[in-house]
């Protein structure tokens, strides 16, 4: 398990470096990063793009990002399953990486978000004391478009990177 856990921090770190280079933006402090931040707003899922099944896709995946004051970062999620059935979950956490609860998520207790730039959230999801995934949120020039790069173990035990894209909501 250890190897594993190892093995998902550094294909954590690879995901990280390849949205950094999506990144380019100038060096701010961290207390400037929610401050007109790309990553604020809400963000719809696009489904058709999803690797699996069109039946066994969500109807809907609705994210939004707001700036929670004192460098803090909120994260609601609402998924429609395919079924019709709803799961709304939230976070607030600071952008320290210190873990802050998640209220109804199907995949973590806890989350840990920090923002290396503007464009970019990188947020840990544990539940009980084991990490299941990593996520880079990375927001594309054109502010229009998000990219998800989500890594976490497989059923066999193996390494699965997920790439995820996302609209702007109007």
């Amino acid at each position: 398990m250890k190897l594993l856990v190892k093995a998902l921090v550094w294909a954590s770190v690879a995901a990280l470096a390849s949205s950094l280079a999506v990144a380019a933006s100038p060096i701010v402090t961290p207390a400037q990063h929610l401050t007109g931040s790309p990553l604020l707003g809400n963000w719809l899922l696009d489904t058709s793009r999803m690797p699996i099944p069109p039946e066994q896709r969500p109807q809907s995946v609705r994210f939004a990002f707001a700036d929670a004051g004192n460098n803090t970062l909120a994260m609601h999620v609402d998924i429609v399953y395919a079924p019709g059935n709803e799961v709304h979950s939230a976070s607030t956490a600071p952008l320290d990486g210190t873990p802050a609860p998640v209220k109804n998520s199907p995949e973590g207790d806890a989350a840990s978000f920090k923002s290396p730039a503007p464009n970019v959230l990188v947020m840990a999801l544990q539940r009980g004391s084991v990490l299941v995934s990593t996520r880079i949120y990375a927001v594309e020039p054109d502010g229009q478009h998000l990219v998800e790069t989500a890594v976490y173990p497989g059923k066999d035990g193996s390494i699965v990177m997920r790439t995820n894209y996302f609209t702007r909501a109007r």
